[in-house]
């Protein structure tokens, strides 16, 4: 049964691994949980019908891009981001955070003004402060949304990240109170402090106090190395509140993704299962297949013979792999649907193993094999 405010109940642990489920008013997300990312509101190359048929409960758009195109007074006209892209279920929106880091070359910050942009479509000049954020993201009607941050570039420079979590910790101060009392959205706050103990213990202690919905761990998977990201939320997790859902924003592979379950993190988001669907890169049990490889030419066997969605179990790697050595736009479309099939299926048997207690045993099965 949905519920009219956004809630969340941590259900089991196995071991720092847990099982939960997100209640909002558009639909329930159980934890953990994979969104697939529809940056400017399609996720690319696949239907949202499809999308749906994966068993997705919750997908990611971006405020910077969406601000930018369609802009918020036709997102208004739709009431919002569901109705323009005919999307049922919750939305999570990033605040244009990540962006400050992605287009750096385009922007310079203003602790009081905010990100000032020279947009990257056509030159015009965008401030977005923390409230211009919010009020994008109220436009769009997101029923996760984020404050701004700023996300700075991969660094061993302490005074650069603990200016970044000194910018942030404003920002989520203002994000907050733009914000607003709505039950029936959430407003998550965003940890900064790069591959340090001690700043990023510094930054959540900040933003517990002004108080979120849910936090994220920002700043990762921006160029480290998979066990340093492993060690500083093995390091961490442990002191964000039970009580709240722990986002690891940008993240990643299958094994990222197993990894970070392991020290307690719940939601994930990544391009990644499109973006390697349009180089011919097919995520599956046994690993990643690069179907570009001549060895595929006479497979006649499918990616997954259990997947009926849009017939993907009737499409052998041989069809595939000629659908990519011609150019073909249909080989992008049905690797990046099959890619988000299997990484639902793989939430589920994480999700699954929780509950029966035996994650540690997936985990060892599967971490090295699912890099």
């Amino acid at each position: 049964m949905l519920e009219n405010k956004f809630s969340f109940e941590l259900i089991t642990q196995s071991g720092k691994a847990r099982l939960g489920i997100i209640k909002t008013p558009r639909g329930n997300i159980d934890t953990p949980a994979f969104m697939p990312v529809g940056t400017q509101g399609s996720v690319k190359g696949v239907f949202l019908d499809d999308i749906l048929d994966t068993n997705t409960q919750i997908i990611l758009g971006n405020t910077y891009h969406l601000l930018l195109r369609p802009n918020i007074e036709i997102l208004r006209k739709f009431n919002g981001l569901h109705k323009f892209i005919n999307w049922p279920k919750p939305i999570l929106t990033d605040s244009g955070g990540y962006q400050i880091m992605s287009l750096s070359k385009f922007n310079k910050i203003d602790l009081k003004l905010g990100a000032i942009f020279k947009s990257h479509l056509d030159g015009k000049k965008i401030i977005l402060s923390p409230e211009k954020s919010i009020q994008v993201q109220k436009a769009i009607n997101s029923d996760i949304m984020m404050v701004l941050d700023e996300c700075p570039k991969l660094t061993k420079d302490k005074k650069i990240i603990s200016k970044a979590i000194d910018v942030s910790t404003e920002w989520a101060k203002r994000s907050k109170t733009e914000f607003g009392n709505n039950k029936s959205k959430a407003l998550f706050g965003i940890v900064q402090g790069g591959l340090y103990r001690d700043l990023r213990e510094e930054s959540l202690s900040k933003l517990k106090k002004i108080g979120f919905d849910g936090y994220a761990m920002g700043g990762l998977a921006v160029g480290e190395k998979q066990n340093e990201m492993f060690k500083i939320l093995k390091e961490t997790t442990n002191l964000f509140p039970d009580s709240k859902p722990r986002y690891l924003m940008g993240v990643g592979t299958p094994s990222d993704i197993l990894g970070a379950v392991r020290e307690g993190i719940d939601m994930f988001d990544c391009v990644m299962p499109t973006r390697s669907g349009r180089t011919g890169l097919a995520f599956t049990w046994e690993g990643k297949l690069n179907l570009k490889n001549a060895k595929f030419q006479n497979d006649k066997m499918p990616l997954d013979p259990k997947c009926e969605i849009r017939n993907l179990n009737k499409y052998s790697k041989s069809y595939l792999n000629h659908l990519i050595k011609s150019n073909e736009m249909l080989a992008s479309m049905l690797i990046s649907l099959h890619n988000v099939y299997f990484y639902q299926q793989f939430m589920r048997e994480i999700r699954k193993n929780i509950k029966n207690g035996t994650f540690d045993v997936f985990y060892e099965k599967y971490i090295k094999l699912l890099k």
